[in-house]
């Protein structure tokens, strides 16, 4: 009971109610921060990945160009045109 009372008389002191409004706005601004940074954090490994995968595919790519380019264009036994 003396807890609960002393509760209510320290809240109706007005430094404490500024310090607790101060608290709310900093933890709110905070939580906006941390979302921000979240989304940085996930866009760039967001990127890192397709960079990835985008490498692969390029490289086999490159390959596959490569063993085509080694292919005869022409039929062997075809005749030269004219």
């Amino acid at each position: 009971m003396w807890v609960a009372l002393g509760v209510f008389v320290a809240l109706q002191i007005y430094f404490v109610q500024e310090m607790l409004a101060a608290l709310l706005l900093f933890t709110g601004l905070f939580v906006v921060c941390a979302i921000v940074a979240l989304g940085l954090y996930l866009v760039d490994k967001a990127s890192r990945w397709g960079l990835g995968m985008a490498g692969s595919q390029a490289k086999k790519a490159l390959v596959a160009a490569e063993e085509i380019s080694k292919k005869q264009l022409r039929r062997p036994r075809s005749e030269p045109a004219q």
